[in-house]
């Protein structure tokens, strides 16, 4: 019976050596994970957008009429960019026109309506959820600025409002929907005020 107490005395004995030795060489024990080679996107640092602009543009006193143009823009930094803008469209009938069917209001030539401005505008970015698993860059936007229209004979000084929202489909091309408002005076059809010339807009613009 002693021997057997003996023999389990040893036998615990050599566990509880063995023991720390086990855990000695399993602490040491490091995983190797795999390592991938991952390429980061290139994205472009331009920061010059042209693009070109088509829309309508409800003239005060005449018809809405369909307006094109051209945009470029210096982006300053990721908030602040400047802008310069040209757009032209061809005036319809006033409603005394339409209704009087008497001698028109304005030549040919006088129909022609050309703005051209410098602005400044601000952007909120942020992105767009298409899908679940499609998300796009995007942002709002507000601009200001002032220039000159040339309509009905005679150049007035203008000054734009507007707002409107960009997407980023790729590093260098984007598509923006935006509305503005350019006011200037005008004596046209009576005695002078100021006029609301309401454009909406669909523009592409490239990044260079």
């Amino acid at each position: 019976m002693a021997i057997r107490f003996r023999s389990l005395f040893l036998i615990s004995l050599v566990v509880l050596c063995a023991c720390p030795a086990l855990a000695q060489e399993s602490s040491v024990i490091e995983p190797q994970p795999e390592r991938r080679e991952i390429n980061e996107a290139n994205i472009d640092t331009e920061n010059f957008e042209f693009g070109l602009v088509a829309g309508v543009i409800s003239i005060e006193d005449f018809s809405t009429s369909a307006i094109v143009g051209a945009r470029l823009a210096f982006h300053i930094n990721e908030d602040f960019f400047v802008e310069a803008a040209y757009e032209q469209a061809t005036a319809g009938q006033t409603s005394f026109e339409l209704l009087s069917g008497g001698a028109p209001l304005l030549t040919e030539d006088e129909r022609n309506y050309r703005y051209y401005n410098l602005g400044l505008g601000y952007n909120l970015n942020g992105e767009t959820f298409v899908t679940d698993s499609l998300v796009i860059n995007s942002a709002a936007y507000f601009i200001i600025g002032a220039g000159s229209t040339e309509f009905g004979g005679d150049e007035r000084f203008t000054v734009s409002l507007g707002a409107g929202y960009r997407v980023l489909l790729t590093d260098y091309f984007s598509l923006r929907v935006e509305l503005k408002d350019h006011l200037f005076n005008s004596e046209l059809i009576g005695d002078e005020k100021t006029t609301h010339n309401i454009q909406y807009g669909l523009g592409a613009t490239f990044f260079f």
